[in-house]
């Protein structure tokens, strides 16, 4: 079978309903997804609060990392925002289509881009006040913006609804 015909046959399209979960904090996370379009918050509880870590918006994949590929029950929570379409595929799915070279090679190149940006990210945004993280996410991930609810933004960043509402009306 060809690379191209495998991957047709174990990714799958599912649907989420608007705050329908994905993963769940102390589940194995048993798939990798591709938002075909839609938005997934990523969330953990602290404090007896939840915080947003990142939502991620169409043609982004998404998974709970150490919870999916070392089947091991995730720290995290990851949540449709709004009713989202995907492509998923199986952890034992994954397991057959890495035996693609070419599915590999991909693979391989996307977790590569992704440890990057996440280190970037990292660095980056913990270097910022919050107004500077609002417009990092305004130019670099405008769809979060546009997709998510304040609360969400407001957690992301750090700060209150109130606090977001403000850095708003100061940028425009």
């Amino acid at each position: 079978m060809e690379t191209e015909d495998a991957v047709k046959k174990y990714f799958v399209i599912e649907k989420f309903k608007k705050g329908e979960f994905i993963v769940e904090e102390g589940k194995i996370c048993r798939k990798i997804y591709f938002i075909k379009v839609g938005a997934i918050r990523r969330f953990c509880r602290e404090d007896g609060g939840e915080v947003t870590k990142w939502i991620y918006t169409d043609n982004q994949f998404v998974t709970s990392l150490s919870s999916f590929f070392e089947q091991k029950p995730s720290f995290e929570s990851f949540q449709a925002c709004e009713e989202t379409i995907v492509y998923s595929l199986s952890y034992s799915d994954e397991i057959i289509l890495l035996e693609y070279p070419l599915f590999l090679k991909f693979h391989i190149k996307q977790l590569r881009l992704y440890l990057s940006k996440i280190n970037e990210f990292h660095h980056v945004f913990r270097q910022m006040n919050a107004q500077e993280k609002y417009l990092y996410l305004l130019e670099s991930f405008p769809q979060i913006i546009l997709k998510s609810k304040m609360k969400y933004i407001a957690s992301l960043i750090g700060v209150s609804q109130e606090t977001l509402s403000r850095i708003r009306a100061a940028i425009n």
